[in-house]
């Protein structure tokens, strides 16, 4: 897996996203922020589609992507063809990754704390993808989603 990460928020999110920035540093990560570069009011989905067009050009590279409850950033990752997960708690990140494979962790920074948030952001970029069964489910996401 990449040690480079994606992220991107709108306002609502700005504050948690330099957070993780900085966790992510700290961690031995290369971070690419796709923006917003300050709190000023912006549309989420914009930087959804920043983060997820990254993620399209390299299949092994993980994103992050927050904004005030999380909801707007899945929404849009999934409908761009990344399969995200909302996670509000360690659990969802660890089988988001394990089960699902999810590729962009979405959080909202007005519903989980930088705590909660730090750690599990942590169990999603260290859980891997169980595959077998599970890789047939997915398979499955696409047949039945046309």
């Amino acid at each position: 897996m990449s040690k480079t990460i994606v992220i991107g928020s709108d306002h609502g999110g700005y504050n948690l996203k330099s957070v993780i920035i900085k966790a992510l540093a700290d961690w031995g990560y290369a971070v690419e922020d796709q923006g917003p570069d300050c709190l000023d009011s912006c549309d989420y989905p914009l930087y959804a589609a920043k983060v997820c067009n990254r993620l399209k050009e390299d299949g092994d590279t993980l994103g992050v992507l927050i904004c005030g409850t999380g909801q707007g950033m899945v929404m849009t990752a999934n409908r761009m063809g990344i399969r995200a997960a909302l996670c509000t708690n360690e659990f969802h990140a660890r089988m988001g990754r394990e089960h699902n494979d999810a590729r962009c962790l979405c959080l909202g920074e007005r519903v989980t704390g930088q705590g909660l948030a730090l750690s599990i952001l942590k169990v999603f970029l260290e859980t891997e993808f169980e595959g077998d069964r599970h890789q047939r489910r997915i398979d499955l996401i696409d047949t039945v989603s046309q």
